[in-house]
C-alpha cells in the first residue's frame, strides 16, 4: 500500500465530509498524465478552496482545518505540515494543474484527526494506531484504541456517532482538535493533540461543560501584552503564556504552579480561571507572570504510561525549565524570579526550592498550600467537608462513604509493610508509586531547613486546605523572619471571595481571584525586588 494510503485512510466521521464526485475530466487527460486529475475541479467539487501562485508554482488547497500544499514539478505534498510522497509529480498541462487522483480523493475525505476519531469510534484500533506518533504509541496502542470507545460508553452511556461540535486551537506544542459528542448521560469532549508532523501525540478526554467565566474588573488589557512560550523541550514540552506589563522592563516575574489534577494554563475549573486572573491582575501592577499547561493536561496519556511518575516530575521539573527560559528573556529581571504554587503546587514548593541549585528563585508564594503530608491533608479534607455539610443541613451519606474510601487509602499508604519497593497489589488509586514515593514528605519540615523569603496566603473559607494547615506553617516557621502570612475571611480554595460556607459547589459559578490577594502579592514582590 502506498505511503499516503497508510496516512489517509478512507474512513471518516459521518457528516464531516462531502462525497467525492466522479472524476469527469479523467477521460480527457493529455498523454503522460494517467492517474492524474485537475486539482481545482476535484477540490471545488468536494467543498475545498484552491489558490495558485504563478511565480512559485505553489498550489494551496483548504477545506475546514485541512490544508494541502503542493508545487508543480514536486513529487510530494504537505498535508497539515506533514510531508506525503506522491506517485507522480504535480504537473501543469495546458494551463491546468494535475495531481494524483487517489491521493487527492482520499485526502479530501477528511483530515487525519477526523479519520483517527472515526476509527476509534468503530473500535478499529489497529488502523487508528497508524496515526499515532511513537512518543505515545506505547500507551495509545491498538488494543487500547480498540477498547477506548466502549470504555467511554460504559462510563457515559451510548455516544452518538456524529460530533455535535468541532473546535481547533493551536499552541506552541500541539494542534488541538476537540470533538464534542452527546451521550445518553452527558456530553464529552475528546481532544486529539496533533504534533507538528500531523500525527496524534496525545488525547485529553473530559466532560463538556459551558465556559461561564467572566473577566475580573481589574483586567485592563491596555496594561499588558501576552506572548506564547514553550517551557522545556522534547516529548513533554509545555505550551504557555508570558504576560508582560506595558512599559519598560526588566520586570519581576511570578511563575505559577498548579494544584492537583490535569489543568490548563488558566487552572480553569467551573466558572473560575484563577491563573488567568493572577496573570492579568499582577501584570497590571508591574509584575510579569508565566503560566503553562500542566504536564498531566498536555501529555495525559504519556504521563499515564509511566508507572513511576513522581511529584517532582509533575510539579517541580517544569519550574526549573521556566526559570531557565526567563533568565534569557531581556524583559525579565533575572534577580527577581518568584514562584507561586497553588494547593498541590504550594505543597511542592519546598521541593522546588530544594531543586533551585543556582539560587535563582528570589521568593516563594504559597496559595492555599498544605503544610502536612499528603495523606494527612486528604483525611482532614474529608472530615472538613462532612462537617461543613452537616452544618448546612445537607445529606452526608455519600460524602461519608467517600471519606471512608480516602481514609482507607491513607491507611494503606501509612502501612509500614509497603514502600516504593513493595507496593500493595491492589491499590485503589493508581499510580501507586506516586503516593508512596512522597509518603514521608512533609512540606513544613523541609521548609524549616530553607531560607528563601516566603509569602503564605490562605483563605479562611477554604474547604480543601483548612486553616489548620496555615497554622502549621506558622508553627513550623516561627523562627523565620522572612516569612509573611496573610489570611482572608471569605476566600475559598479558588482564591475568590464567597459569602456562604464553601463546600465546593460554588466553583461552578463565575468567580475571580480576590483583588486583595493580587494587591498583596504585587506589593510583596515589588518590595522584595
Amino acid at each position: 500500500m502506498n505511503h499516503w494510503k497508510k496516512l489517509l485512510c478512507s474512513l471518516t466521521l459521518v457528516g464531516l465530509i462531502l462525497p467525492i464526485t466522479s472524476i469527469s475530466a479523467a477521460a480527457e487527460q493529455p498523454a503522460g498524465t494517467k492517474n492524474l486529475v485537475p486539482i481545482r475541479e476535484i477540490a471545488e467539487q468536494n467543498g475545498a478552496e484552491v489558490s495558485w501562485q504563478q511565480k512559485t508554482g505553489q498550489i494551496t488547497i483548504r477545506k475546514n482545518e485541512l490544508t494541502i500544499v503542493a508545487k508543480v514539478g514536486e513529487k510530494q505534498a504537505l498535508v497539515n505540515g506533514q510531508v506525503v510522497p506522491l506517485d507522480n509529480p504535480v504537473q501543469l498541462t495546458k494551463g491546468v494543474t494535475l495531481m494524483d487522483a487517489g491521493f487527492l480523493a482520499e485526502t479530501l475525505k477528511g483530515a487525519p484527526e477526523d479519520i483517527f476519531i472515526s476509527l476509534i469510534s468503530e473500535g478499529n484500533g489497529k488502523e487508528a494506531a497508524k496515526y499515532v506518533h511513537t512518543s505515545v504509541s506505547g500507551v495509545l496502542s491498538p488494543t487500547l484504541l480498540s477498547q477506548l470507545w466502549a470504555a467511554l460508553e460504559g462510563q457515559n452511556g451510548k455516544i452518538t456517532n456524529k460530533a455535535i461540535a468541532k473546535h481547533v486551537e493551536n499552541n506552541t506544542v500541539h494542534r488541538n482538535v476537540t470533538y464534542t459528542f452527546k451521550t445518553e448521560l452527558t456530553s464529552i469532549n475528546i481532544t486529539v493533540r496533533m504534533n507538528h508532523n500531523g500525527l496524534v501525540d496525545d488525547l485529553y478526554i473530559a466532560a463538556a461543560t459551558p465556559d461561564v467565566y467572566q473577566k475580573p474588573s481589574y483586567d485592563d488589557p491596555s496594561a499588558y501584552t501576552e506572548q506564547d512560550i514553550t517551557v522545556g523541550q522534547g516529548d513533554l514540552a509545555l505550551p504557555g503564556t508570558l504576560t508582560l506589563p506595558k512599559g519598560e522592563g526588566p520586570f519581576p516575574v511570578v511563575i505559577l504552579v498548579h494544584g492537583s489534577g490535569a489543568s490548563n494554563q488558566d487552572a480553569a475549573i467551573g466558572g473560575a480561571k484563577p491563573f488567568r486572573d493572577l496573570a492579568v491582575g499582577l501584570a497590571s501592577q508591574g509584575v510579569a507572570v508565566l503560566r503553562y499547561n500542566k504536564v498531566t493536561y498536555e501529555h495525559t496519556y504519556k504521563v499515564a504510561s509511566q508507572p513511576k511518575f513522581t511529584l517532582k516530575q509533575e510539579s517541580v521539573d517544569q519550574v526549573n525549565d521556566a526559570v531557565d527560559l526567563l533568565k534569557k528573556n531581556s524583559n525579565i529581571d533575572p534577580t527577581a524570579i518568584f514562584v507561586a504554587g497553588h494547593s498541590q503546587g504550594g505543597f511542592a514548593m519546598p521541593l522546588i526550592i530544594a531543586e533551585d541549585k543556582q539560587h535563582d528563585i528570589a521568593g516563594s508564594i504559597l496559595l492555599a498550600a498544605p503544610s502536612s503530608s499528603f495523606v494527612d491533608v486528604l483525611t482532614e479534607q474529608q472530615d472538613e467537608l462532612v462537617d461543613r455539610m452537616e452544618r448546612l443541613g445537607l445529606d452526608t451519606k455519600i460524602i461519608k462513604e467517600q471519606a471512608d474510601f480516602y481514609k482507607n487509602v491513607a491507611a494503606i499508604v501509612k502501612d509500614p509493610q509497603y514502600s516504593v519497593d513493595h507496593l500493595p497489589e491492589a491499590f485503589p488509586l493508581q499510580p501507586a508509586y506516586w503516593w508512596f514515593e512522597q509518603r514521608d514528605y512533609v512540606p513544613a519540615e523541609l521548609a524549616k531547613t530553607q531560607n528563601t523569603p516566603m509569602l503564605i496566603i490562605q483563605g479562611e473559607n477554604d474547604v480543601q486546605v483548612s486553616m489548620n494547615q496555615f497554622q502549621t506553617w506558622k508553627s513550623a516557621l516561627q523562627g523565620h523572619t522572612n516569612v509573611t502570612y496573610n489570611s482572608y475571611p471569605k476566600v475559598n480554595h479558588l482564591l475568590s471571595s464567597y459569602d456562604g460556607l464553601s463546600i465546593g459547589q460554588e466553583y461552578a459559578e463565575p468567580s475571580n481571584v480576590s483583588k486583595a490577594i493580587i494587591d498583596d502579592i504585587a506589593k510583596w514582590v515589588l518590595k522584595s525586588n
